[in-house]
Order: structure tokens, then C-alpha cells, then sequence
């Protein structure tokens, strides 16, 4: 009998886990295996999964193309931790990413590794946009989630999680994102009028850091022209912009970068999250070659050479980026859960929909019906999570590799939770 046949009584989970823990109290089970868009639990019992671990997942569970790849790796007692030492598996990387990611799309980034997770990247690209202008403020928006480490928390809108930093939360402003006043309001008139007024208290800021689309706050889309104004704005301004592409990059909203759409050239980027291609911890913070003003040593951390996400990055992006076809097929699928969505907004009252690509969110005036679908989805068998200010939004993540088929069983079984809630 492997690891996998035995199994795990509850118990373990509730008496000795931090309560701190969130997505197993919506999907009460003990999952023991995965393949593609499947999970699969000790009972035996199948899920389709429209989450992706929180987009981490974009190629799916297991997928065999990096599966292969990293066990080759591995039997061959390939290099597993190894700091920022050079090794062969980061290297065959940062060729692959240069030459397949950044060179056909005209962008010249240098490459920083600066630990395992998103928030590691946030992180970085706040510190180093700090020592390179001198300046502490940074520009964020409303209903931003950037991670959970105090600096990203800083530049974060949800208002739980803030309160969990435990003390003030400073050196950082919040505007308003794009359409957060219905159209009322001229896009930016507010940020333009403090930059220029002596007297608005704001500090010149050193960067603004902005999700494209906003996947925790709700599925909030920014349009291209919003986008291309921000960008305009800051280099006018000379103030750096950061793109977050932790959870919307890799293919999420179908080119590689969600910001393709809008023309722009960010002055700093974050990738974690789906860059690893399996599921394995890794973070990149990429920016222009001239902001590179870190001295050896000045920002690290122990994990940030993690070799075997090396290899799987490597094959995720030989094997799904050499071409648009993945790309474009994200298109179509974002499009089928599109017309799903709009098809729910039609028949009934207070739905609507919004996202791109591959997020899309279905939209629950009435807030509490949202987390009632999601349960109704789990118990017919598929993962789908809430997001928004007041968890009013169905949010989508399926992998980008699904099949037709299985989109539209999950979109089916999601049909009926609603139908079940509010029909």
C-alpha cells in the first residue's frame, strides 16, 4: 500500500491545525490524488476543479509534460535547494523565459528571484522601487490584494486581512480603481489633482502597483484605456509603475502577461503563483535594467533558488509558449464561460458578469448567495470559490488546459447550484 491508499482521519486536521485555515472548511473532504481537472478524494469520489489552486494550477493537476520532466530531474539527484548559486536548471530557465517570454515580446527585464511566493515578489518590487527613487508612498487601489506579509498588506484594500498585520499599515495610498465609482467620476481626476496640490498631504509617491485585473477583490477588470492612462500618468510623473501579475500572468487572460492587452511596457512586474507550471513554489520580480541598484546580498531568502520549479517552468514554457495556440484557446474558453454567465444574468434577477480570459466571475447582488452556490457546487462535485469585498462573486479559475468537455460539466453543475439558490 503507497502514501496515497492510506487514509487520514479528520480529526488530525481539526485538533492539531491553526484555525487560521479556510478553503477545507468549504470543501469538507481529505483529497488524496490529482490529474489534470479532476481531484480525486480517500473515498474515492471525483471533483472537477474550477480553482486551480488560487491559479497556480493554470496547466492542471500533474500535468504529464512537467511531471516527466521534473522526475527525470530528480532520479538524476539533480540539484533540489541551491540558494542563488548557479545551477543548470536555472539557467536552461532564465534562456527559456528570456528567449521565449520576454525577447518576442520587445520586453528587456532583468531577472530577480526573491523567494517562493507572490507576496516575495511584492515585496521586492516595493523595496527596490523605494531605493531607486529615494521616495516611501506607494500608490495601490481600492479592492487591491497584493499578499499577507506586511509591505503587501500595506498596499492591500480587504479590510480583514489588514487588520491582521496587528500594527499600522503605513507609507502607502489608496485610489480609486477603475469604474469604482460608476462612471461619475473622470478616471484619475483625484490622483492627478493631489499629485499637483501643494497642499493634499499625499508624498510623491515612488510607485503604484496595480492588478490588471483584480481576482481577491471581486473580478474587477481594468480597461485597456484605464490601463494605458495609469501608464502614461506615471511616466509622466516619473513615478514607477508596477504591474501584479502573480495571479492573472501565465496565461490567465490569454496572452502571457494580462497587461499584452493594454500596449503598456511596466516599469516592474510580479509573477509567482503558475510560473512554476506545477504548482511549485516560485516567484519571479522582474524590471528595467537600469532600476537593477540592488547590492549583493541586499534582499534574499533561502528559498529563492527552488531548482526542481526551475525544470518545470522550463517545460511549461517550451511546451505551451512557443506558440499563441494556448493562448488562443484560453480565448475561446474565456468566451463559452462568458455567453454560461451572461445566458445565468438574463434569466435571473441581480446576476451579472464580468472577468477575461480564463477569470470570470459571476456577480450576486444579493452577497450571501454567492458562498451558497459555491457549497451546492461541492456537493455535485466541483471546487469554485468565492471572492469580492463581501464574497459576492462566483469566481472562476479553471486550469487553462481543460477540455471542452469538462468546461462545460463544471458550467453545467454551476447552472444548477444557481438555479438551486435562487432559481
Amino acid at each position: 500500500m503507497t502514501l496515497l491508499d492510506s487514509t487520514v482521519d479528520d480529526s488530525v486536521f481539526t485538533q492539531h491545525e491553526s484555525d487560521v485555515r479556510s478553503y477545507c472548511r468549504s470543501w469538507p473532504t481529505v483529497f488524496n490524488r490529482a490529474s489534470g481537472s479532476w481531484l480525486t478524494d480517500v473515498s474515492g469520489r471525483q471533483y472537477l476543479d474550477f480553482f486551480a489552486g488560487a491559479g497556480a494550477l493554470n496547466y492542471g493537476h500533474n500535468n504529464p509534460l512537467m511531471k516527466s520532466a521534473l522526475i527525470d530531474y530528480i532520479s538524476d539527484d539533480g540539484i533540489t535547494h541551491g540558494l542563488d548559486m548557479a545551477t543548470v536548471a536555472k539557467g536552461r530557465f532564465i534562456e527559456a523565459f528570456t528567449s521565449t517570454v520576454l525577447e518576442p515580446r520587445g520586453l528587456d527585464y532583468k531577472i530577480q528571484f526573491p523567494g517562493p511566493t507572490g507576496t516575495n515578489a511584492v515585496e521586492a518590487a516595493l523595496k527596490l522601487a523605494r531605493k531607486v527613487t529615494g521616495r516611501e508612498s506607494i500608490i495601490s487601489f481600492t479592492n487591491a490584494f497584493h499578499g499577507m506579509t506586511l509591505g503587501s498588506l500595506s498596499v492591500t484594500g480587504n479590510s480583514m486581512k489588514r487588520a491582521g498585520a496587528g500594527v499600522p499599515l503605513v507609507h502607502a495610498t489608496p485610489m480609486p480603481f477603475d469604474n469604482y465609482f460608476g462612471g461619475v467620476m473622470e478616471d484619475f481626476a483625484w490622483f492627478e489633482r493631489v499629485l499637483d496640490d501643494s497642499g493634499s498631504g499625499l508624498n510623491r509617491p515612488a510607485a503604484v502597483i496595480v492588478e490588471t485585473v483584480q481576482g481577491e477583490g471581486g473580478v474587477n477588470v481594468a480597461r485597456a484605456e484605464w490601463l494605458r492612462a495609469l501608464a502614461d500618468l506615471c511616466r509622466r510623473r516619473d513615478i514607477l509603475l508596477i504591474v501584479d501579475d502573480v495571479q492573472m500572468g501565465c496565461g490567465r487572460t490569454g496572452a502571457f502577461f494580462s497587461f499584452e492587452e493594454a500596449g503598456i511596457t511596466p516599469d516592474i512586474v510580479t509573477l509567482s503563483k503558475s510560473i512554476s507550471g506545477y504548482g511549485l513554489p516560485l516567484a519571479l520580480t522582474l524590471f528595467r535594467p537600469d532600476l537593477d541598484v540592488w547590492t549583493p546580498g541586499e534582499h534574499n531568502g533561502t528559498f529563492r533558488g527552488n531548482n526542481p520549479a526551475f525544470v518545470t517552468a522550463t517545460a511549461a514554457i517550451e511546451n505551451y509558449w512557443r506558440d499563441d495556440v494556448l493562448a488562443q484557446d484560453v480565448l475561446a474558453k474565456g468566451d463559452r464561460i462568458h455567453e454560461a454567465f451572461t445566458e445565468l444574468g438574463n434569466r435571473f434577477d441581480g446576476l451579472s458578469t464580468r472577468g477575461r480570459g480564463m477569470v470570470r466571475g459571476l456577480v450576486f447582488d444579493e452577497a450571501t448567495a454567492a458562498g451558497k452556490v459555491c457549497a451546492s457546487a461541492f456537493e455535485a462535485g466541483l471546487l469554485a470559490e468565492t471572492s469580492g469585498p463581501s464574497d459576492e462573486v462566483v469566481k472562476l479559475l479553471p486550469p487553462l488546459t481543460i477540455s471542452h468537455e469538462d468546461l462545460n460539466t463544471g458550467l453545467e453543475i454551476l447552472t444548477d447550484s444557481v438555479k438551486e439558490v435562487i432559481g
